[in-house]
């Protein structure tokens, strides 16, 4: 189906294919695997791809359309010397995205493309988090960078960005960051900055052609990429039916380890790490005994993580810390706390404001609190 005479580089071979409307990755490798390559399946007529059991007819517009993605994709990757295209044919493809049934058969890629052969943990959770939850993916993801491994995750607000974040501060910490949008887009928009730091010390890897928006039926991909290309898939909060719950899924069916994160059995945010656990992945409080457990499954100890520091903060009175025991560790309204320590609600406000600000309290919508240190309420 390639224009007689045409003599393209493998790459571009590969991205014609991909930008052809209505093929998909599924049957563009059922293509590969009839004709061989690429190229050689550009050149095939229609009656061999109906015979290969692709019954798909271009007419001249989605052969300029194809004509076209391809040499935007081509743009982009002239554009930067970060920018990569690594197609399944390649040596250098990651040989745990490798096993899977139907792999992506091309990664567009912005940063290191060394980092896609490092031993990797997936850490995803809730868009919806609590100041909790961001807290805890942040400080698993520095501990399991500092001892060498490489954090992936889907960019995503909530836990997916607090994971990046907390990778990128741990020293040399390296995250991967797999988006459902084309490599010329960042989504969500809130973080554009983070997605550039990412691409400075780590890399974004996308599946798609220039130009792709977020589409809802891209999503379940990205998660099957972050699930196939880690060791490991961590889930810190995630609600009942959540893409979290799909990526670890995915990862249970990849023959990957899947850990748990437990929380509260009052709060929404835990019910889907609480049913992961039911359904057999490890429960983990620390990211200590996921370095445990992949040191068993490598076959090497990997560096000995820094443990992170406590926040030093200033000494509560009696009074603040009376108001911290009284909220316990889930979201509380104001009026619960009233009730619970029978102060006053401006003797209240005033205590969460310096709480707040001693980082030990966050305030959340709807007019309620949660403690966000790691200590155990006295009783």
């Amino acid at each position: 189906m390639r224009d007689a005479g045409t003599a393209a580089a493998p790459h571009q071979d590969w991205l014609r294919l991909i930008n052809t409307p209505g093929l998909g990755p599924r049957r563009l490798l059922q293509l590969v695997e009839a004709f061989g390559t690429p190229g050689h399946a550009l050149d095939a007529p229609a009656a061999e791809w109906q015979r290969a059991g692709i019954d798909l007819k271009l007419d001249d517009a989605a052969r300029q359309a194809r004509d076209n993605g391809a040499e935007a994709d081509r743009a982009w990757l002239d554009a930067d010397p970060r920018h990569h295209l690594l197609c399944l044919d390649d040596p250098a493809y990651p040989p745990l995205l490798a096993e899977l049934p139907d792999p992506p058969p091309v990664l567009y890629l912005n940063g290191n493309p060394e980092l896609l052969r490092a031993p990797q943990v997936g850490i995803v959770g809730s868009r919806e988090a609590t100041p909790q939850g961001e807290r805890l993916a942040s400080e698993f993801a520095r501990e399991l960078a500092t001892a060498g491994l490489t954090v992936t995750s889907g960019l995503a607000r909530g836990i997916d960005g607090a994971a990046h974040e907390g990778a990128l501060a741990a020293p040399g910490g390296r995250t991967i960051a797999v988006v459902a949008t084309g490599p010329d887009r960042i989504y969500p928009a809130q973080h554009r900055r983070l997605a550039h730091r990412i691409a400075d010390h780590g890399l974004v890897v996308s599946l798609w052609p220039t130009d792709t928006r977020p589409l809802a039926r891209n999503f379940p991909q990205r998660n099957r990429v972050i699930s196939g290309l880690s060791l490991a898939t961590l889930v810190v909060e995630a609600a009942l039916k959540s893409g979290s719950l799909i990526t670890a899924r995915l990862a249970a069916e990849q023959g990957r380890q899947v850990y748990a994160v437990p929380g509260s059995v009052l709060s929404p945010a835990s019910r889907g790490c609480h049913q992961l656990i039911r359904d057999g992945a490890q429960l983990v409080e620390s990211a200590d005994e996921i370095l445990d457990d992949l040191a068993d499954w490598l076959g090497v100890a990997p560096n000995a993580p820094t443990a992170p520091a406590e926040p030093a903060g200033e000494p509560l009175d009696p009074e603040q810390e009376r108001v911290l025991n009284a909220m316990g560790f889930d979201p509380v309204p104001l009026e619960t706390l009233r009730e619970r320590t029978k102060l006053t609600i401006e003797q209240l406000s005033s205590m969460l404001v310096l709480l707040e600000l001693h980082g030990r309290v966050a305030a959340l919508d709807h007019g309620r609190y949660q403690r966000l240190d790691a200590g155990s309420p006295e009783s």
